[in-house]
């Protein structure tokens, strides 16, 4: 039996475990990213470790969230994450030199590596072979630690791409296709892996659009193999060095196969306001477009800013549009602006933003009341833009110019018959300044702490008996939008658990806070795919520091439920899912002899004392995570292990 990309790699990763299908595994980890809004709590776990300097080949804090410095939050932050860095071993990407997910793959992305990242689109980096997952920051704290990451072995899903893309069909529009068949929910527990003769055509830009978009999937990971495309853009990096060529065998096995005709697909959209309400552009053209946002970790690289530009050169967008094109990294800035693209985009009316996530966010740019904004990102929940009742459309570059250029959701075939022709540079200008290594004399860096850098919030052990009212119902696909916001007036919070904790909820209650505190914590009741989205853990930080215990749902999205799980939240889920109709916000449920429970059986049985009835859930832990849970959370773990190992 032949092997397949993942298998190829995850086997000289394996430290513990067999690769079969939902096998709890351990692996190494080569590299770790963190990002500024989920990188100072990482650094923070990471110090309670008591670990001077990070044990992983590389190691890079990158600056491209909290880029509104309006007060000195966000400025405080970057100097605590530069000199944090220094000390203990890490690189940093300084503000302005790019988004994490783009910068990573001009400059440190390997072939065959592992990297993980406190961001849910670090699969951005499986589009050169690797297996890149994105977790919580406590998770990549550990695995600076040099401790192994834990997960249960995802299945493999085979991508089969035929064809070519037809005329004006973009990269992007592969992804949207397979979350219109998939779903938000149709990647929990897989990893996909593309192939077949359509893959082979397709640049590492825009293999790196879709492995960036498998996070909708609510995948694990997505790859590509290594192949001789990897090798030209790491030509053209100055990285010849680190390519190695990596492929599936021709006999390898896969646990699902999803076949795509990439020369049938049309312009596709995601419609408001969840990635996989897809439908062909041509369903909805026609409606008046306010805002248009080219740019973010997805659709900013130099081949895609060039192909607007080419596409808008002589031309002016609409009266009634605002443009803005967000570069991905300095060096695609520089790189557009070298070539004349960027005068061409200043000449049509585009508004130039920096380097960073940006409107993606809600930080900075959030669209007009009642207006549609049609956007190049990875993710349209409601108001996450910034703006309540928003109606954002995703779709790829060449839908998102010609919508700017006409005023309406418009079909960029009727642009013309063919888009223009944008080359792959033999070398990209590299200038790795802002890039700062770490300090070869790390007692002599001092780390600035801000006043809003607070202490890291730890809960006890887990209680025998467990109980408190559902004090919020919720439905399916909440996402961590949902729970504790994004932009600029939250994410400035970031290292302050405290203050962020006011947010908790506030786009569905506005009670929930004040509700939380008067009946000192208790549950949270939700459908399918609970936490979908991003992987910031503060979701479930915020939750235990208020006195959250457990969250009783459907299902989980996995970041999510592994955050939870770090920080002593039980993440429960109904046996008999008719449960989740019979369970009323206000119930007072009580879960007597949890500790033995959870250790002796997959289940544990909840009394609803205000229904005077009783119900069963299921936990669907493993060993470990039981042992996590009971000692009240991931860092009282570790540390009570390194305990047990000093003895």
């Amino acid at each position: 039996m032949g092997k397949n990309l993942v298998q190829k790699i995850l086997e000289t990763h394996l430290v513990g475990g067999r690769l079969t299908p939902h096998e709890d595994i351990a692996i190494s980890v080569d590299q770790t990213l963190t990002q500024d809004a989920t990188g100072t709590m990482a650094c923070l776990q990471f110090e309670a470790l008591g670990i001077p300097r990070v044990r992983t080949k590389f190691s890079i804090s990158y600056v491209d969230h909290n880029m509104l410095q309006t007060g000195f939050e966000n400025a405080d932050d970057h100097r605590f994450l530069q000199t944090f860095a220094a000390r203990c071993g890490i690189f940093f990407s300084k503000p302005g030199n790019g988004i994490c997910h783009q910068v990573h793959l001009e400059r440190f992305t390997k072939p065959g590596q592992v990297l993980l990242g406190s961001d849910s689109h670090t699969p951005n980096a499986g589009a050169m072979g690797m297996i890149a997952i994105g977790v919580g920051g406590l998770d990549v704290a550990l695995a600076m630690a040099g401790e192994p990451y834990y997960l249960e072995m995802p299945q493999v899903v085979l991508v089969n791409l035929k064809g070519k893309l037809p005329p004006w069909v973009a990269s992007k529009d592969i992804m949207l296709e397979l979350l219109r068949r998939l779903s938000v929910r149709g990647g929990v527990e897989k990893i996909f892996e593309f192939g077949g003769p359509g893959m082979k055509s397709l640049s590492i830009p825009e293999r790196a659009t879709i492995a960036n978009l498998g996070a909708e999937l609510g995948a694990t990971t997505t790859i590509f193999p290594s192949d001789e495309r990897t090798l030209e853009f790491l030509k053209a990096q100055g990285r010849k060095k680190d390519w190695i060529p990596l492929e599936p065998d021709k006999n390898a096995e896969y646990d699902q196969i999803v076949e795509i005709d990439v020369s049938r697909l049309e312009p596709l959209i995601a419609q408001p306001s969840s990635p996989d309400r897809v439908c062909p552009v041509r369903e909805v053209a026609g409606k008046q477009v306010k805002q248009v946002c080219i740019g973010s970790c997805n659709n900013s690289s130099y081949f895609d800013l060039m192909s607007v530009a080419k596409i808008v050169k002589g031309k002016k967008i609409h009266p009634d549009v605002s443009l803005t094109i967000t570069p991905g990294s300095k060096q695609v800035f520089e790189m557009i602006a070298r070539d004349g693209a960027l005068a061409d985009l200043i000449g049509a009316g585009a508004r130039i933003l920096e380097s960073a996530c940006g409107p993606c966010i809600g930080m900075g740019q959030a669209p007009p009341s009642r207006a549609i904004s049609v956007r190049t990102m990875n993710r349209n929940f409601p108001g996450r833009s910034g703006t309540p009742e928003d109606q954002v459309y995703l779709a790829s570059p060449y839908v998102a110019v010609a919508s700017a250029l006409k005023g309406s959701i418009t079909d960029p075939r009727k642009l013309g018959p063919k888009p223009p022709r944008v080359p792959m540079p033999s070398r990209f200008f590299i200038d790795d300044s802002p890039i700062l290594s770490p300090r070869s004399r790390p007692e002599k860096v001092v780390i600035e702490r801000g006043p809003n850098i607070k202490p890291l919030p730890l809960r006890g052990p887990l209680e025998d008996c467990m109980e408190g009212s559902v004090i919020l119902k919720v439905g399916d696909n909440i996402s961590t939008d949902d729970i504790l916001p994004a932009g600029a007036k939250v994410l400035p919070l970031r290292s302050n658990i405290p203050a962020i904790s006011e947010h908790l909820f506030e786009r569905i209650d506005a009670h929930f806070v004040k509700r939380t505190k008067q009946l000192e914590g208790g549950f949270v009741v939700g459908g399918e795919n609970y936490g979908q989205g991003s992987s910031r853990e503060h979701a479930a930080l915020a939750p235990m520091y208020l006195g959250i215990k457990a969250i009783l749902t459907k299902s989980y999205a996995r970041i999510h439920r592994s955050n939870l799980i770090n920080f002593g939240i039980l993440p429960l889920a109904f046996k008999d899912p008719d449960e989740f109709i019979r369970i009323q916000q206000g119930d007072y449920l009580r879960i007597a002899g949890l500790r033995k429970g959870l250790r002796t059986g997959g289940l544990l049985t909840i009394e609803n004392e205000t229904q005077k009835r009783s119900f069963e859930v299921l936990h669907g832990l493993n060993q470990r995570e039981i042992e996590i849970l009971l000692a009240g959370g991931l860092l009282n773990h570790t540390a009570s292990s390194a305990t047990k190992r000093q003895a």
